[in-house]
């Protein structure tokens, strides 16, 4: 190409952008015909961004992940110079494994213990939770590193445990341990502490103390062992303050073994409206205000309730000292209160405790709410040997300083206190008052009475042949109920000092005394289809319900019933708090005998009106007859007798107030066999002159005399 031609003086452009530094670090160069420009690569951005990225205007990491919504829940953002990613926290993963977290594809929790039976080691016991899991030991085993659990941690036998502390001289291997746990709790401040390790502390700490729900027999006498126990609750209250700040955020916490039963609660700004707060544990209740102590506690506040299991065995009832000679029992379990980190000695408000009785009060009892008073400080030093050994201290047993019976019944009390602590009731029984010999020889003398009677019936029953066209099974089989019902009573005094006998009879008079209500019921309905026929003209024939349905009806339905209380509840049966062997009232159980009684009095009641109500003609025309005016008299008579006899007498065996009322309870009641043959066979005109033959020995008397004379049997129906 010559000089001279067109094309020698062609200009191309330049390429600035191969020059890779043109653009600094994190950028890419973009050519263009005579220009070049360049940007900050994804992820990057120019250090200042009023100039173009260039080496000394550098491009710099964008940090995405301060956005902390950029990644869906349990997962963290990661950065990385341009780039960015999310991964799921320690403790969760994917449901896709293969794909990243985002709102389609969450973190889930890993169940560590599942997918790992071994994770926490042998003799131990997993628990998951969300993000994590814990370890602790099973049941008789503690950890070889005590309260903190460790990848070292190794359980154990608790007696191995024991037999591997260094013990000092004077002192027992238990001491020993409570004064290792005492110590691990003072250094760590809670660090590491978890409710799964709180709950094998405390039942590693029960059994060593003997009095474990594991520990069968207890291996405490009945004087208890007041020095150990103090010394467990003072370990717990702290322990309940280390686990306070390991709950961190939640607001209450319960816990429920076989062991402990643990309810705390927190009070604070903006949480738990509710300014009084009802605790519970194993039943009782505690009611505390929570405002007013937050009020003096920079806002905030934390109440724990807590009874242990066998702590009524430590803290014996003996350390009661009663100012009379009664003696003295507990009435309810053993429970604690107290407020962690906080100095609960005094309240501004007394706080309630609705505490449920372990068993009835009787008549000659009284409850009374006590309180652990014990000098803990002279115990905690000897543990911990800053001081010599002394004997047991002074301060040390049940008070009533600061805590009164409010409300009392039966089956529970509330006591109200001035201050928290360890707290129980003590039941003290006076001496039960001395037996009424003339009750006694009273009630023996008429339920002989009425079971002579009952006897007579019967065998008049059996043995007496009166109007084959009458059923008269109901009366036959409710004097035999009655009868051995009344006897059985009688006997059960031999039987009160062997539980299995007790039991037995219990059960069986249930069965009696059911059989007897339902046998009274089908003997109102027989009076009840005879009263209906009286005025129906028609042949003569059999009235009532048939032998078979009676039989099924009378012994089937106490047999159900008998049958379920006893697979529901088969410990309600035995002896009771007044000494019978009869029907306990624990979980209601004696409504398996009130409930039937008072459905079928209740049915009574209607047939009786109803049996009324069919009178109603012949009452009304009284004067048309002598004859029918003296047998509608007698049939009003014999409805009215039997329901006072047989329903009525019962109602005064609630009503034991005074002596009268004793008195006209065992007359009347024992009486009942005695009633019953002056109205069924006394006043039985067909009976008696049945009676009259075989005394006379003229019973052969022809079929159309016996006929003749049976006609009116069924008026005296």
């Amino acid at each position: 190409m010559t000089p001279s031609s067109p094309d020698a003086y062609n200009c191309i452009d330049i390429d600035e952008c191969l020059n890779e530094m043109q653009c600094g670090p994190n950028a890419t160069c973009t050519n263009t015909p005579g220009l070049w420009s360049c940007a900050c690569d994804t992820g990057f951005r120019v250090t200042d961004d009023t100039q173009e990225p260039s080496p000394s205007n550098p491009c710099v990491d964008i940090d995405e992940c301060v956005n902390e919504t950029l990644c869906v829940p349990n997962a963290v953002c990661i950065n990385s110079p341009g780039l960015w990613s999310c991964v799921c926290d320690t403790g969760f993963r994917t449901e896709d494994a293969a794909q990243e977290p985002s709102p389609t594809n969450l973190c889930v929790d890993i169940n560590e213990c599942t997918e790992t039976p071994d994770v926490c080691g042998p003799l131990s016991i997993c628990f998951n939770k969300f993000g994590t899991y814990n370890c602790a030991c099973s049941d008789g085993h503690f950890s070889s590193t005590g309260i903190i659990w460790t990848e070292d941690s190794v359980c154990k036998n608790v007696t191995v445990v024991l037999d591997e502390l260094s013990v000092s001289e004077g002192q027992t291997k238990e001491m020993a341990f409570f004064a290792f746990i005492d110590e691990q709790v003072k250094e760590s401040k809670g660090d590491f502490l978890t409710e799964a390790m709180l709950v094998n502390i405390f039942a590693a700490s029960m059994e060593i103390a003997g009095v474990g729900p594991f520990v069968s027999p207890p291996r405490v006498n009945s004087t208890g062992d007041g020095v150990t126990g103090s010394i467990i609750l003072d370990i717990t209250e702290r322990l309940m303050s280390s686990l306070l700040q390991h709950v961190g955020e939640k607001l209450t916490l319960r816990l429920n073994t076989s062991t402990f039963d643990l309810n705390l609660v927190k009070f604070g700004p903006g949480v738990n409206k509710s300014k009084r707060f009802p605790l519970t544990a194993n039943g009782n209740i505690m009611e505390i205000n929570m405002e007013s102590l937050a009020e003096n506690n920079n806002g905030w506040a934390a109440a724990v309730f807590l009874s242990l299991s066998g702590m009524d065995s430590l803290l014996s009832h003996l350390y009661f000292q009663s100012e009379n000679q009664a003696t003295s029992e507990f009435a309810s379990d053993v429970f604690t209160a107290f407020l962690p980190t906080m100095n609960n000695t005094n309240l501004t408000e007394p706080v309630n405790f609705t505490i449920q009785h372990n068993r009835m009060t009787p008549d000659s009892g009284s409850v009374t709410c006590v309180y652990w008073k014990v000098d803990i400080e002279p115990i905690m030093k000897t543990l911990r040997g800053e001081e010599e050994k002394k004997e047991e201290p002074a301060t040390l047993g049940w008070s009533e300083e600061g805590c009164w019976v409010s409300y009392t019944d039966p089956k529970s009390t509330v006591c109200s206190c001035s201050h928290l602590s360890t707290f129980a009731l003590i039941l003290q029984i006076g001496e039960p008052p001395p037996p009424n010999d003339f009750l006694v020889l009273l009630n023996r003398i008429c339920v002989a009475i009425g079971l002579f009677f009952f006897v007579l019936a019967i065998l008049t029953f059996l043995l007496c042949s009166w109007n084959p066209k009458i059923n008269n099974s109901a009366r036959l089989h409710l004097c035999l109920n009655l009868g051995l019902s009344h006897l059985l009573l009688l006997l059960s005094d031999l039987f009160v000092n062997t539980p299995a006998g007790c039991k037995a009879v219990a059960i069986i008079l249930h069965f009696l005394v059911v059989s007897s209500f339902v046998w009274m019921q089908l003997e109102a309905i027989q009076l009840f289809l005879l009263v209906r026929g009286l005025n129906k003209v028609r042949v003569i024939q059999r009235d009532g319900l048939p032998k078979p349905a009676l039989f099924a009806i009378g012994y089937g339905v106490p047999t159900v019933i008998v049958g379920i209380s006893a697979a529901v509840y088969h410990p309600g049966y035995g002896l009771t708090e007044a000494e019978v062997c009869w029907l306990s009232t624990t979980r209601n159980f004696n409504w398996a005998l009130t409930g039937p009684v008072i459905a079928i009095l209740a049915m009574n009641c209607a047939l009786f009106f109803a049996t009324l109500w069919s009178l109603r003609t012949i009452l009304a025309n009284m004067k048309s007859g002598a004859s029918e005016s003296k047998d509608a008299k007698l049939v009003l008579f014999k409805i009215l007798a039997q329901f006072v006899i047989l329903g009525c007498t019962w109602i005064l065996g609630l009503y034991q107030t005074d002596l009268i009322l004793q008195i006209l309870f065992i007359v009347f009641n024992s009486q009942q066999g005695t009633f019953l043959y002056i109205v069924h066979c006394l006043l039985n005109r067909e009976i008696r002159e049945e009676c009259l033959k075989y005394l006379t020995c003229s019973h052969n008397k022809s079929k159309n005399e016996k006929d003749a004379l049976s006609v009116s049997e069924d008026l005296d129906k």
